[in-house]
């Protein structure tokens, strides 16, 4: 029963993974024993799981099936573990999809306490501001900015913010203060996941404004559009934590502040479907609690 369990765990991320020796390292198995770990459980079955090329190894129909079903059984047998076990420690590992700017900021400062409470417990941080494939690449929760784009994902939502803009003094010194939103034609401003849109849209009491600003600069990643503000390049969008260090420390200042420019929410995302991993649900909890105090 112990093999089979390693098997099935072994063949759950080796099918994320696509490699035997880095899926066997996470188990403290070496690769010849993956591999014949897998190919005993292929010659139970009856079936092929995977193809093997000298390149790479990818599932088969028959594996890409049976993946669905084994990863609801891991998650479930990880929910009978905790709920008998009684005591809340948590064990295992829990990968967690994130922005980079959300890790840094908003997720590691607020780590070492949980990990503290569950010291059994491993986690890995995947940051990175690309939309991870939560299946293929076996996250148990992703915190997202925005609406989720995957419609295999179910959503919590984490916490809400402002959305405002920034620049820095100087560049607010050689371009002046935007004294209102179409002041903003002729400024120069920095496109950023936290507004990847040309058009931005504001409120203020019964009026509504939408301008379309010059776009010289595109980041893909929220810290370099922080930076190049910082830099005085621009004029760059960003939520009210993503920019709090540099607006505390006076490195940039808020632009058009007194207009309602919307507001951006933090999701968690899991897959839809299965049942949540007790870290992924107990991590999501203590950040809500976190962000609410």
């Amino acid at each position: 029963m112990r093999d089979r369990l390693t098997a099935l765990k072994l063949f759950a991320r080796v099918a994320h993974m696509g490699n035997f020796s880095a899926a066997g390292r996470e188990l403290g198995l070496s690769q010849p024993s993956a591999s014949r770990l897998i190919a005993a459980l292929e010659t139970d079955l009856g079936a092929m799981l995977f193809v093997r090329t000298t390149r790479a190894v990818s599932l088969t129909e028959a594996g890409a099936t049976y993946l669905t079903r084994v990863e609801q059984l891991l998650a479930g047998l990880d929910e009978a573990d905790h709920e008998v076990r009684g005591t809340g420690e948590l064990k295992g590992m829990l990968r967690v999809g994130t922005p980079i700017s959300f890790a840094l900021r908003e997720i590691i400062p607020r780590l070492g306490v949980f990990m503290r409470r569950h010291p059994a417990l491993k986690i890995e941080l995947r940051a990175t501001d690309r939309y991870p494939e939560l299946v293929t690449e076996g996250i148990d929760v992703s915190f997202q900015f925005g609406a989720q784009p995957d419609s295999s994902a179910t959503a919590r939502r984490l916490i809400q913010q402002r959305k405002i803009l920034v620049a820095s003094p100087e560049y607010l010194r050689r371009h002046g203060m935007p004294e209102a939103p179409l002041a903003l034609e002729h400024h120069s401003v920095i496109n950023s996941p936290a507004h990847p849109s040309p058009t931005f849209s504001f409120r203020q009491c019964e009026h509504h404004i939408t301008v379309r600003p010059r776009n010289r600069l595109a980041i893909t990643i929220n810290e370099g559009a922080i930076a190049s503000a910082v830099a005085g390049l621009g004029i760059a969008a960003s939520s009210e934590t993503s920019a709090r260090t540099e607006l505390e420390a006076g490195r940039l200042v808020r632009v058009l502040g007194d207009w309602d420019f919307g507001s951006i929410e933090v999701n968690a995302l899991f897959v839809n479907g299965r049942a949540v991993k007790p870290a992924a649900r107990a991590f999501t909890d203590y950040l809500i609690g976190e962000f609410r105090r």
